[in-house]
């Protein structure tokens, strides 16, 4: 809805990973140089590291934007929890390989003569795991022995890891060091500060066709960090709650004032949820040294949760009014009489 209030091609903040919504900052761009200098050396492990909503799906994607498919044949896989041969046939499905005998054995012989065939026709193949936090030790085993394989002393099988900083904690345990000593490069993926944080929101609002509407005014950028710790994600999902605030209240510009309005009501809405991101300074207070202290606890609680119900009905008189403006909005683009009629 906002984005035709403001003029916008497309939702600038929206959460799919778009490489064209791809902002390079300053880590970004170390990862892909990373990611890079691993393809170069074309054999081992890549691994990238990065909390939930650091940009790593988005990386990826970028990434195999770039690459030459004419000499890299490319296989993206999302894990869960699998065992070993699930791993290797969700491996091998992502390049295409069609497998009818289901036991390991056969399995194996036969994605690795796969392997091989299509490194003789110039291919070598590039498997690039997401998620791979989740995946079990003997997974990752299972993937380093593809990596042993050579065509003519070349390598032909390389892995790209791609997880959260669990990850880090598996592969680096005692009882890796094979697939450690098969690592070529590694990179942490960090937040982004205030003034990354800035030129991402202002970054993806020109992707998206802005013009300068909204506006934003002093301290909007600092709040909007402060609250989402720049990641990415983060940034997104407030920013994109905070378009449709503008939208519904009409504003041309967006103060400080409009975003912690918006905080609040994400803060509050992550209370009732329950959610895992609640900081302690948003929960309500316990204590039990005192009768005294329990009553003003109550009493805190008690205001806290009358707040609530007033933002709440905020909100939904908020929501309604959205509602009306998308029914006379399509009212408008889809009339139901046709005026233009004439009897005879």
């Amino acid at each position: 809805m906002y984005d035709g209030f403001y003029n916008l091609n497309q939702k600038p903040f929206q959460l799919s990973a778009d490489p064209d919504f791809f902002f390079q900052s300053t880590v970004h761009k170390r990862a892909l140089a990373y990611m890079h200098y691993g393809l170069t050396q074309g054999e081992g492990f890549v691994l990238v590291i990065g909390s939930p909503g650091t940009g790593k799906t988005m990386l990826v994607k970028s990434l195999i934007k770039n690459l030459n498919k004419d000499k890299l044949l490319i296989g993206v896989m999302m894990t869960s929890q699998v065992g070993p041969e699930d791993t290797l046939r969700m491996a091998a499905s992502t390049f295409g390989f069609k497998f009818t005998l289901s036991d390991k054995a056969s399995l194996l012989t036969g994605f690795e003569r796969f392997i091989v065939e299509k490194a003789r026709e110039g291919r070598r193949l590039l498997l690039i795991v997401d998620e791979a936090q989740n995946l079990p030790k003997q997974s990752l085993e299972e993937l380093r022995m593809l990596t042993n394989l050579d065509v003519n002393g070349h390598p032909v099988f390389q892995v790209f890891l791609i997880g959260q900083t669990e990850l880090k904690r598996t592969i680096y345990s005692a009882d890796m060091e094979q697939l450690k000593q098969r690592i070529v490069s590694t990179f942490q993926l960090d937040p982004l500060d205030v003034e990354e944080t800035r030129e991402y929101i202002l970054f993806r609002l020109q992707t998206a066709g802005w013009q300068g509407k909204p506006e934003f005014g002093v301290g909007v950028f600092e709040a909007i960090h402060q609250f989402t710790g720049g990641i990415p994600r983060r940034i997104n999902t407030l920013c994109d709650r905070l378009m449709l605030f503008g939208y519904l209240e009409e504003l041309g510009l967006i103060d400080e004032q409009s975003v912690n309005r918006v905080i609040v009501e994400v803060k509050e809405e992550m209370l009732l949820e329950g959610g895992d991101e609640s900081r302690p300074e948003d929960l309500p207070l316990h204590s039990t040294h005192s009768r005294n202290s329990e009553d003003m606890d109550l009493e805190t609680r008690i205001g806290r949760l009358e707040d609530l119900v007033t933002n709440l009905r905020s909100t939904i008189n908020k929501e309604r009014a959205l509602l009306r403006k998308a029914i006379l909005l399509q009212l408008d683009m889809d009339p139901v009489y046709d005026d233009t009629s004439s009897s005879e």
